[in-house]
């Protein structure tokens, strides 16, 4: 089929006989004052194929006309026509007419000034097609970036944003909360509200309401609202006590300044992985009814506060599917998100025991970019498909992709343009979807790449499942101890780390699993950790990421972040296999380590710019400063080991 070959796929495409020839000049046409900017980006798309567009005027044919006809299916379905006369467009709505043009750009990319004839009669698998952006655990973007995400968004015809938002917020009635985080203001999410609109695309309030506290937990002022002070390492802990008053005080004056700001009818309270409940302030009372009775006493006091600023509160279905026995007592207008990372997640296939209640439901799957450099491309692909699937089957109300950011969130906006794309594709028509070709379609539209030279890099980068690397790159290097210090080689032992024993093995346990599932050959060898760094500085050696000419400075610089994932994957590696040296008694070379050191020192320097490019100074000075703590113990071995020669 003509269109088969689309990044976004279309629902049904019937060949007509002939093809329509764009000339040197064209008219376009729309009676809907709405049609502008779809039609801005068509005649933007033309002009790069050398065709002027002439104003339409009395007595000159149309070329490319656009009509509201209430006959068309679907609130954001459209009707492409195109014949060797020219070329139609009939929706029931302003957003379907702007889908249709997105499609009509899509074929341009595809079949250049020469479309051929065809029918297509598009509508999508669902209502809410979503993005949840990870800007409150390190990153905050920039409002310029946010809003050059959402065009390209909108081009992938998603039609809604969430921004996760935990402290990143000016609240004037809580000053402390959220400084030195580079919030945002009310002005900026306003700002990004009307640019969303523009797109047809909801911006959906996000705001952790009940776990992830705690950076509002460890101010002073909050510390005593926290269910298990002193948790994990953080002062107040990292969830609110359900039965302090105060805690919903907190909340009400919170929502008080930041849920008017959203237009949309969806409001998200977040209360996903409130690790303390019950253990702690709330113990006595979760002994009496149960962890679950005791989450959702809090959840309904929540409902009352979304209620009161006229909001459908949606919700993580976590906590909820943890304790099924309080499924029946959700109130029936609470929209639960179920989300699941993992390929043989648990929680899809429990999607029914939601819809089976008679309660909404979101389908979250994700990136797979966080906690890692060059994301796990084919996990990713592997959980987004599977959830649409189990969406549509569900009669899911929508589907919601999710991108993080947990340590620091050092991965890239530009690593994770696959993961969104993809996402896109399968919530507008998933059966449709062509995941195994994914990756070329993204690298030819996204980056006009037409030799296939991307791809295959994209792949090699996103090809390491089991998140170590991440942390390999800045814990010390007596992070995979595996024997005792050995007196012969004079190197002072490292201090231990969480990763030297359960943490490592639990990931490297995950990596066998992923692989197994994905078809793959376990790694070689008995020592698997330096089995998994050799193989991957191997095929790093052979990574090129092509240059690439003609790119808007926003994929420009996603260019850049596919070359400092690389960076920072081989340096870990590296890390990696000097740590075992020195684990089985053998002397690292210094000028091996001089080496790193000083490609270490490099990467901080282009990871630095690369966030300021595209986002706020925020966190970045803790990303900073481990890379300079492992600089500065790259160094000091390097010492060691020449006095010893």
């Amino acid at each position: 089929m003509p269109c088969k070959e689309l990044l976004i796929p279309v629902r049904k495409c019937r060949r007509l006989s002939g093809a329509f020839a764009f000339g040197r000049s064209v008219t376009l046409r729309s009676d809907h004052e709405a049609d502008l900017l779809p039609l801005r980006q068509l005649r933007d798309g033309l002009a790069a194929l050398g065709v002027r567009v002439r104003p339409a005027g009395s007595g000159r044919s149309t070329d490319v006309r656009i009509l509201r006809n209430s006959q068309i299916g679907g609130s954001e379905g459209y009707r492409l026509t195109i014949r060797p006369g020219g070329i139609e467009i009939l929706s029931r709505s302003d957003a379907g007419a702007f889908y249709a043009v997105q499609t009509l750009r899509d074929l341009l990319v595809v079949h250049g000034k020469t479309i051929p004839a065809m029918r297509i009669d598009d509508t999508p698998d669902f209502a809410r097609r979503g993005l949840y952006f990870e800007c409150s655990r390190g990153k905050v973007p920039k409002v310029s970036t946010v809003k050059r995400l959402i065009e390209r968004l909108a081009r992938w015809k998603v039609n809604e944003l969430q921004l996760y938002v935990e402290n990143v917020f000016t609240f004037a009635s809580h000053p402390t909360i959220g400084r030195g985080y580079s919030p945002l203001t009310p002005e900026d999410i306003l700002a990004i509200q009307d640019h969303c609109k523009t797109h047809h695309i909801r911006l959906v309030g996000s705001l952790a309401s009940f776990g992830h506290m705690e950076k509002i937990l460890a101010l002073p002022e909050y510390r005593s609202l926290g269910e298990l002070p002193g948790h994990n390492g953080w002062a107040g802990g990292t969830t609110l006590c359900p039965g302090d008053p105060g805690s919903i005080r907190l909340l009400r004056q919170m929502y008080d300044e930041f849920v008017p700001l959203f237009e949309a009818e969806d409001f998200n309270v977040c209360c996903d992985e409130p690790w303390e409940l019950g253990r702690g302030r709330s113990k006595k009372r979760a002994g009496k009814i149960g962890v679950g009775r005791l989450y959702l006493e809090f959840i309904l006091k929540i409902h009352k506060l979304c209620l009161r600023h006229g909001k459908r509160m949606n919700m993580w279905a976590d906590i909820v599917l943890a304790h099924p026995e309080i499924i029946p007592d959700i109130p029936k207008d609470i929209v639960m998100l179920n989300w699941d990372y993992d390929l043989d997640g648990r929680r899809i296939g429990r999607t029914r025991e939601i819809t089976g209640a008679g309660l909404s439901v979101l389908c979250c799957p994700g990136t797979h970019g966080w906690q890692s450099h060059g994301s796990r491309l084919a996990v990713s692909i592997a959980n987004v498909s599977r959830f649409a699937r189990t969406a549509r089957r569900q009669q899911a109300e929508g589907f919601l992709n999710t991108d993080w950011g947990d340590y620091g969130h050092r991965n890239t906006l530009g690593v994770s343009l696959h993961g969104f794309a993809h996402g896109a594709a399968a919530a507008w028509c998933e059966a449709k979807t062509d995941h195994e070709h994914f990756t070329e379609r993204f690298c030819r539209y996204v980056f006009g790449d037409c030799k296939d030279r991307l791809a295959p890099a994209l792949r090699v980068l996103g090809d390491e499942p089991s998140g170590l690397l991440y942390h390999a790159l800045v814990e010390p290097f007596g992070f995979a101890h595996g024997r005792p210090h050995d007196p012969k080689t004079r190197i002072p032992p490292q201090r231990r780390t969480l990763y030297e024993s359960e943490t490592k093995d639990r990931w490297l346990r995950g990596r066998r699993m992923t692989a197994k599932r994905l078809g793959r050959k376990p790694l070689p060898g008995k020592d698997e950790l330096e089995a998994l760094a050799v193989e991957r500085l191997e095929v790093l050696r052979g990574l090129r990421i092509p240059k690439l000419t003609d790119l808007d400075d926003f994929e420009a610089l996603a260019l850049e972040e596919f070359r400092l994932a690389a960076q920072m994957d081989t340096l870990a590696c590296r890390r990696i296999l000097v740590s075992r040296k020195i684990q089985t008694g053998k002397r690292p070379r210094a000028g091996a380590l001089g080496v790193i050191a000083r490609e270490m020192r490099a990467m901080s320097d282009d990871f630095a710019r690369i966030w300021r490019a595209r986002n706020r100074p925020s966190r970045l000075r803790d990303n900073l400063t481990a890379f300079r703590r492992t600089i500065a113990e790259t160094e000091r071995l390097a010492g060691t080991v020449k006095r010893l020669i």
